[in-house]
Parts: structure tokens; C-alpha cells; sequence
């Protein structure tokens, strides 16, 4: 069977694969619809197309250079994959012990320092603290303790 396609006349090897696995296995209710999706929309997605090559490998009257075409084709099409489902068991936010010793040794020694005082509120809630105030901290734990 010859498809017109916009590059010109291509022979459907995916079609004559379909039919001739239909011709092997008359009453499999997968190839069926396989056929009829096929006619319906024109293709096929990357797992259908597997699930059909497998079925056409049992088929020992296709030619093998159908299935290598087949096959082809088959890795020509790009994966999809799902994303991992993440666990809830893990953390989203682990506190960082030395920004906790940080603010703990300024605070021993200057317990009404604002900023400090305000760097610790956020730390306590589970606020990331940015690159820069944790530079912060360590300039004012190099100012104010080191005497």
C-alpha cells in the first residue's frame, strides 16, 4: 500500500507490519485495534508500535527487513517519560549546623541583636537563608567575638 505523504511517495511498512501480523493472529483483539487506531489517526505511539513489533517478531511469514524498518522507526520516536514520584518521607528543608552555630554563638553573646535575632526567626521557620546572609552572619560573628 503506497501513502501520499508530503515528501513524496513512501511505502507504509507500518501498515503492511499490521496487516500481515492481522493475517497471522485473525482474532487478536490488539492488533485490531491497533489497525483501526492506525487508520483512524495515522500513527501510532512508541509503546503501541513496541507492543506490535513484538507480535510481529512470532510472525514468521514478515520480512525482516519490515521489522528493521519497523524498528527504526521505533527508535526514531522519543521517550516520555513520567517524573518519580517523590517521597514525603524525606526532608524538604534540612537545617544547616553551621549557620545553627552561627547564630547560636553571636546570640550567647548579644542576645538583642535585631538582625541576628531576625535571621534566627527565619532560620526557625524553615525559610532557606540566601548565600548573602549567611555571609552576613559570618561578618558579624568576626566583628563582634573576637575578642
Amino acid at each position: 500500500m503506497i501513502k501520499k505523504n508530503t515528501q513524496g511517495d513512501k511505502i507504509d511498512i507500518i501498515d503492511k507490519v499490521l496487516d500481515a501480523c492481522y493475517h497471522a493472529y485473525p482474532h487478536s483483539v490488539f492488533i485490531q485495534s491497533l489497525m483501526h487506531q492506525y487508520e483512524e489517526r495515522g500513527s501510532l505511539s512508541k509503546k503501541q508500535l513496541e507492543g506490535a513489533y513484538q507480535k510481529a517478531l512470532k510472525v514468521k511469514d514478515i520480512p525482516t527487513n519490515w521489522l528493521a524498518t519497523m524498528e527504526a522507526t521505533i527508535l526514531k520516536m522519543p521517550n516520555r517519560f513520567k517524573s518519580p514520584i517523590v517521597s514525603s518521607a524525606t526532608p524538604e528543608f534540612a537545617q544547616d549546623e553551621h549557620v545553627a552555630g552561627l547564630i547560636a554563638d553571636i546570640l550567647a553573646k548579644y542576645p538583642a541583636h535585631k538582625r541576628v535575632l531576625f535571621l534566627q526567626s527565619k532560620f526557625k521557620n524553615r525559610e532557606v537563608l540566601t548565600p548573602v546572609e549567611i555571609s552576613e552572619l559570618e561578618k558579624f560573628k568576626k566583628l563582634l567575638i573576637k575578642s
